[in-house]
């Protein structure tokens, strides 16, 4: 397969080390230029104002704390996101509940087909 992510930078907004890992490793196959990672809120807020992301991986529950005030930054920069996450609950995704899903575990074979929904603009 063609590198799908060539030339793309992602935020990943996930508070286990594992999982976080995993997901790096599948980016770096699909060849994202960049992949930044951040644990909190907080972390994700200030990469978001420092950094342009092409799309974004995030946790719904980042040990304890929603990550909605992400996903409103996120969405007001016009960044993508896809869900990532263990829990069966969707009401911390309400306003986002259009948003693709994956659920944890997934599979490469599932990375790429949230990625190839996500219709990502070619790059300039």
């Amino acid at each position: 397969m063609d590198k799908l992510l060539s030339g793309r930078r992602v935020l990943i907004v996930e508070d286990e080390m594992l999982v976080l890992m995993m997901i790096e490793d599948m980016l770096a196959d699909l060849g994202c230029k960049s992949v930044t990672s951040a644990a909190t809120v907080a972390k994700a807020l200030a990469l978001i104002d420092a950094q342009a992301f092409d799309f974004a991986m995030l946790d719904v529950n980042l040990n304890g704390s929603d990550s909605r005030p992400v996903a409103e930054a996120l969405s007001a920069c016009g960044v993508p996101i896809v869900y990532s996450t263990g829990n069966t609950d969707h009401g911390s995704r309400d306003g986002y509940s259009d948003r693709p899903v994956l659920r944890k575990p997934f599979t490469y074979e599932e990375l790429v087909a949230i990625v190839i929904r996500l219709k990502l603009a070619p790059l300039t």
